[in-house]
């Protein structure tokens, strides 16, 4: 009998939960919570979906997982390098506009391995999967369904949520929002090309993620960066 209720209640959170507008209302009540600290908003979200996979007797297939595979492997390894000449370029640009952004939070990580391995595994779980998992297969995903599922709801739910994602990060100041923006956009567009994919973004996220706690751990300079940089000394402009 308790075993009977307890699935009927779960059946009914299922239900109100499910319903397409939902995640319409979680995006604009989870930045309320910034209020407070600026990962509630993140956490409250991941909440959610946690407890609709929970209810749904996980059913990963609802956020667009499926099995990684050594192809999905290798796509993401040949995604991310595109990733970082991209998101690359799109720093040389911004940067002298706007400055660099704030990574204030990492500086510590330098030349020390057992904070700069902590850190990886903490991007891995909460950067890596847990953003992927809200912002793609949750925010996007279901946002797309909500506005019909057709490929211009995608696409329109990709900006959107490239935009929402970018601003999380207010606290990486505007240059830090500005790149973040477009680096999601490139991963929207692949998990529009990807819908039943989400392991593949996941593992560009933290592909992308650790070179970047990499040359910050070694103290380095993108060496992509100072190689475009050097290129382009090699030409004057008149």
């Amino acid at each position: 009998m308790n075993s009977k209720k307890s699935f009927n209640r779960k059946e009914k959170v299922y239900t109100i939960l499910s319903k397409s507008y939902v995640v319409a209302l979680v995006m604009l009540l989870a930045p309320l919570l910034n209020h407070l600290d600026r990962n509630f908003s993140f956490f409250f979200g991941l909440g959610i979906v946690w407890l609709i996979l929970w209810v749904s007797g996980f059913n990963w297939s609802l956020f667009g997982f499926s099995k990684i595979t050594g192809r999905t492997i290798l796509r993401a390894v040949i995604f991310t390098m595109f990733l970082i000449v991209a998101d690359t370029c799109i720093t040389l640009i911004i940067e002298p506009i706007f400055g660099e952004p704030n990574l204030a939070s990492l500086k510590g990580i330098k030349h020390d391995t057992v904070e700069y391995l902590v850190t990886l595994i903490i991007v891995w779980v909460f950067a890596s999967f847990g953003e992927e998992f809200l912002f793609r297969g949750y925010y996007m995903k279901w946002l797309a369904t909500l506005m019909g599922n057709k490929d211009w709801a995608w696409i329109a739910s990709g900006i959107i949520t490239s935009i929402y994602f970018g601003i999380s990060h207010y606290y990486q100041g505007p240059a830090g929002m500005i790149s973040i923006i477009m680096w999601s956009l490139m991963i929207s567009a692949i998990f529009y090309k990807n819908r039943m994919n989400l392991g593949l973004v996941i593992l560009i996220h933290g592909l992308h993620d650790t070179y970047g706690l990499t040359m910050i751990y070694l103290d380095m300079e993108n060496p992509l960066a100072e190689f475009i940089k050097a290129y382009l000394s090699n030409f004057t402009f008149k």
